[in-house]
């Protein structure tokens, strides 16, 4: 029998405004309350005013630690994705946001922080440092991450280049990826919108990938993301 371990918060410590920017944040009692509340308005949302449909929902593991990835049109993607989760397993479901956006203002951050539990990344200054702290999450406490790996909303609905920074994350561990396509969402809601229009959004959720045999190094980046950017894009035609 394994001996208890007190460890304190990732996040202790921290003012309350590095604690909600911070990579390492955790959810408190207040957070699971409000976040349990806004995910059930969500899904109620996508169902009826979006018509959601999700196939291969029996893909997602069981059990955290996995990542999520998906084409990235919509502010309505990570939602969507989220709401594909069992109940269960919500709580350990981190979006990885972009900080300039989602965390630049006070009141932006938590409400991204209090409400979507999303983590942020700063695009102008997203260093192996980051990475690595993601990496570490990833592989030593149940997490689930949901990533975009264009990096940015696509402007005409199409799918763009997978950057090689998720390989970072997962390369040489066994750490479950799933390639999902969300079609419908640039129609709801292009970047160039505000307020999303009542179209039918159609979630794909394909099999797991794993790169325990991929070299955690540039080549092997760049091999996770085109491998992964394919299965996307497999996904989509199944859309279609």
């Amino acid at each position: 029998m394994e001996d208890w371990q007190y460890k304190p918060a990732g996040d202790h410590g921290l003012k309350p405004r590095e604690g909600l920017r911070s990579l390492r944040r955790e959810t408190g009692l207040a957070g699971l309350i409000t976040q349990a509340a806004w995910r059930v308005m969500v899904r109620g949302y996508l169902r009826v005013y979006h018509r959601l449909r999700i196939d291969g929902a029996e893909h997602l593991p069981a059990n955290p630690s996995f990542v999520m990835v998906a084409n990235h049109t919509s502010h309505l993607d990570a939602l969507t994705l989220g709401a594909a989760l069992p109940w269960r397993l919500r709580r350990f479901a981190f979006p990885i946001a972009a900080g300039d956006v989602f965390f630049e203002t006070p009141v932006a951050a938590l409400f991204s922080a209090m409400m979507l539990n999303a983590l942020p990344m700063w695009r102008k200054s997203c260093g192996p440092h980051a990475m690595q702290q993601l990496r570490e999450r990833l592989v030593s406490e149940p997490t689930i991450y949901v990533l975009f790996p264009e990096g940015t909303r696509s402007r005409d609905g199409q799918l763009g280049r997978f950057k090689p920074g998720l390989g970072m994350i997962v390369a040489a561990s066994d750490v479950p990826v799933v390639p999902c396509y969300l079609h419908g969402a640039h129609a709801a809601c292009p970047p160039n919108r505000s307020l999303p229009r009542p179209r039918t959004l159609h979630l794909r959720i394909g099999a797991p990938l794993r790169f325990s045999e991929i070299a955690n190094e540039r080549a092997g980046w760049q091999e996770i993301a085109g491998r992964l950017e394919t299965a996307v894009n497999a996904l989509r035609e199944q859309c279609t």
